[in-house]
């Protein structure tokens, strides 16, 4: 049999260490972990190879060359553009014609191949796919099979709330020629995302073989590559290490001195002629380069150095990473994390702090303390957004210079010329990272439109309906005054989508930013605030009934909370008629954060002022203008979901047949709700994004989050709190109806939530077997894994940011909704072990 080997990775997310080599020539304890892959299909008697290029694909070949000293047959296939993993084997197909397998030359593995040929055969598979399990499968395709190997489900590359199960596509196929007849040569075509999907479709035989045992690792990233050298060296591979054993786990190649006042604690491999001088101290896991020098009483703990690379006396390496042709002068200290490219020099005394990454030919200042990256790098983070966009600490996570690359990581995604708008709440922390992304979009060729402090749905309505492509909004967080938050929106006016996340994570990471020429720089326009508003409040108006509104002259208590709305609202509810007692209007530099004991003590007090002056409503809109808390006319706060009942409640009263989209988490009062009026509901993700996209789908007339925000699609897909105040008020005129009214109609419901912590390394695992043992009971995948129990339901929704799961559950009674969250809290739990 014949074996591809993909090798045409770039590896962005191994720089600086990539940068002048491609991801298989990356060396894990002495060899390119390439080089490892060739040596383990020979152990399962694959000499045959071809070798798929594209990435400095001259540095592949010049090092492999015919594969004769390897005892193999080498051929090469280059790609001059990317054309995918399918489309890049498809250019060999003339080399492929009897069942072959393919393997990535970038993941270290000791699998079993020979039984993976063996299963491939017994099943007669047109394609067998080698899955593993892992900590962790967000970036990785997860793939569910049945009893008898049979795939049945691909997921690629999957949120926390779709991951079912944490065995994962390896990339290690067996292959009949025939897959190929499904695309055409020289088109970019993927075999996970395009090819294994259209097979099962179609319902050809396509299994999945889990290994009994074995290791695999996808060198992907930094961290998983000093893992990947350490579980080579601590014995966790079934691989050959090549070189001498000493004894003690100590590896050494041919001409490597040690002298006898040295001291090495295994496991630690020194390369070819390297050299340990005198009261030097190596801590394993620990890899040295051939020709490298430790010197005299220096010291390496948990590290990696590469060819050609010095260690000065007294220097110390902790948990590091050197690049080739490097010196590390006298007495220099590189911490946890840090990386140095090569042919970089760290003069003596210099200080590299935790996760500082140096690229390569660069040269560090004796006595230097260098706190960030010489090309920034990240920081250490799982990746720049999370469910709220971009967030961070002020002045520590994000600061001018993060925002300023930020904006030119965003404009790099773009096309040259386009407009994107930028908007910011009313503090000042928010002016000063809005100011750094300013600058940074117009570097990459971007026009800047600066529409000033508007309310969010103002901000995204403006980008929806002018020649926008997208926008970016700052402000901080609604509970904590220390965070600042960005988002970034499309050309819709609604948070990106993980695609674009990614692409801007790429470049971000990369530092790849395009930096256009002086007659190509973005220009930088600053709007007029009061034509923005004018612009919002045509289509408003065009949507709100005005007249019903005025003939009802509602008394409201509203409590601005220090938010961008005052102006504009106050504006809309004096047109609308309505008498308003205002709360918290200044929003001059006040704080708009609140933590939720604040918040609790804001309602309170909300509903005490609203009571004592018998008013038809409390109204809290939030400082963006996106999600309102309420409190009817008795006096009751009435939480997320409840708010949510009495809005589905009166659009379907006035839209029969509509559907109103929420999210999975909702209770099944408004299933009751819907029946009433013969409408429907549709359930969504919880995540903002999914809901919003939800407003653009047939027949829905309104989206709800559960937490007090709402979209409506006859004006736009965004959450926007004046415009559900505004239709809350012209639904109850409509039907001359108290807000406590519809409270008292709606059907009963109870539920009970709580949180369970989990190590991300087992949030997979947990999903995994929760999917397997309650296959019968699952309810339509959707976020999460939903039991439906008849009368209850519960909901594991792993989250997508921290290092937990959300139990969410209903039942007939507030004391069973609780039990029946709290059992299943101990279930997660118990999975962990």
């Amino acid at each position: 049999m014949k074996a591809v080997v993909m090798a045409g990775g770039e590896g962005s997310r191994l720089r600086p260490l990539t940068i002048r080599r491609p991801k298989p020539m990356v060396p894990i304890v002495g060899k390119p972990v390439m080089e490892h892959i060739l040596n383990l299909l020979k152990r399962h008697g694959i000499t045959e190879v071809v070798v798929t290029v594209q990435y400095l694909a001259s540095n592949i070949e010049d090092y492999f060359g015919n594969g004769s000293q390897l005892g193999m047959r080498i051929t090469y296939s280059r790609e001059d553009v990317p054309l995918g993993t399918a489309g890049s084997v498809k250019n060999a197909e003339d080399q492929l014609t009897e069942p072959f397998l393919v393997i990535s030359g970038d993941a270290l593995t000791d699998y079993d191949l020979t039984e993976l040929i063996k299963y491939h055969n017994e099943k007669k598979s047109l394609a067998t796919l080698l899955l593993a399990h892992v900590h962790n499968p967000l970036e990785y395709g997860v793939i569910i099979t049945n009893e008898d190997g049979h795939i049945t489900q691909f997921l690629e590359k999957p949120s926390w709330g779709e991951v079912f199960s944490d065995t994962i596509n390896t990339g290690i196929y067996v292959l009949d020629p025939k897959v190929f007849s499904y695309f055409e040569r020289d088109k970019q075509f993927d075999f996970s995302q395009e090819l294994f999907p259209m097979m099962l479709k179609q319902g050809d035989p396509i299994y999945g073989y889990v290994a009994p045992e074995g290791y695999w690792c996808d060198v992907g990233n930094l961290g998983e590559y000093m893992r990947a050298n350490a579980d080579m060296l601590q014995h966790n591979v079934n691989l050959d290490i090549p070189a001498h054993h000493l004894g003690n786990n100590i590896w050494c190649e041919e001409g490597a001195e040690i002298h006898e006042d040295a001291q090495l604690y295994g496991p630690v491999y020194l390369g070819r002629d390297c050299k340990v001088r005198a009261g030097a101290i190596i801590h394993g896991p620990s890899m040295i380069g051939s020709y490298s020098i430790i010197d005299e009483r220096a010291q390496v703990d948990r590290s990696i150095v590469w060819n050609n690379s010095y260690i000065g006396d007294r220097a110390e390496l902790r948990g590091a990473i050197v690049g080739s042709s490097s010196n590390i002068k006298s007495k220099a200290v590189m911490f946890e994390g840090s990386v140095i490219g090569d042919n970089s020099i760290i003069q003596d005394g210099a200080i590299i702090q935790p996760n500082v990454k140096i690229w390569p030919d660069k040269e560090i200042e004796a006595g230097a303390v260098v706190n960030t990256s010489i090309i920034w790098g990240s920081q250490g983070r799982r990746g720049l957004f999370s469910r709220y966009g971009v967030t961070g600490l002020v002045n520590v996570d994000l600061t001018p210079e993060f925002a300023t690359k930020l904006g030119a990581a965003y404009g790099g995604i773009l096309p040259k010329g386009s407009a994107v708008c930028l908007n910011r709440d009313t503090h000042r922390t928010s002016r000063m990272i809005k100011r750094g992304i300013n600058a940074g979009l117009p570097s990459a060729g971007i026009n800047v439109h600066d529409i000033n402090q508007v309310p969010l749905p103002v901000a995204r309505y403006f980008i929806r309906t002018t020649e926008a492509v997208g926008g970016v909004h700052v402000s901080m967080s609604p509970v904590d005054q220390r965070v600042v938050e960005i988002k970034i929106f499309d050309q819709n006016g609604l948070d990106i989508n993980k695609t674009t996340e990614r692409k801007i994570e790429n470049l971000y990471f990369r530092e790849d930013f395009r930096r256009v020429y002086i007659d190509e720089i973005g220009a930088i326009d600053v709007l007029s605030t009061k034509d923005i508003d004018g612009h919002y409040l045509e289509g408003f108006n065009r949507v709100v009934d005005y007249e019903a509104v005025r003939r009802r002259k509602f008394q409201l208590v509203v409590d601005y909370a220090h938010g961008s709305t005052n102006e504009m609202f106050s504006k809309i509810l004096s047109n609308l008629g309505c008498e308003v007692i205002v709360l918290n209007s200044d929003s001059e530099e006040a704080n708009p954060s609140r933590t939720p004991d604040e918040l609790s003590k804001d309602m309170q007090r909300l509903a005490t002022i609203s009571s004592a002056l018998n008013t038809d409503m409390g109204i809290r809109i939030d400082p963006s203008g996106e999600r309102i808390s309420v409190v009817d006319d008795r006096g009751r706060i009435l939480d997320g979901m409840k708010i949510l009942s009495v809005m589905t409640s009166l659009f379907l009263r006035r839209h029969r047949n509509g559907t109103v989209a929420a999210p999975v988490t909702a209770p099944s009062a408004l299933e009751h709700i819907a029946k009433r009026y013969d409408g429907h509901i549709q359930h969504t993700k919880v995540l903002p994004h999914a809901l919003m996209t939800a407003a653009g789908r047939e027949g829905v007339v309104l989206v709800g989050d559960g937490s007090g925000q709402f979209a409506f699609p006859e004006l736009h897909p965004a959450f926007d709190g004046m415009l559900a105040v505004a239709k809350l008020l012209e639904l109850l005129s409509t039907f001359e109806m108290r807000l406590s009214e519809v409270v008292d109609d709606l059907p009963a419901y109870y539920m009970s939530s709580t949180r369970v912590n989990c190590p991300w390394e087992h949030k997979g695992k947990v999903m995994r077997i929760l999917s397997e043992q309650y296959r019968e009971r699952r309810a339509k995948p959707i976020d999460g894994i939903k039991i439906d129990l008849g009368k209850e339901w519960v909901l594991v929704l792993p989250d997508a940011d921290g290092p937990f799961f959300h139990v969410f559950a209903e039942s007939v009674s507030t004391e069973h909704a609780q039990a029946l969250a709290e059992k299943y809290a101990r279930v997660v739990s118990g999975l962990q072990q």
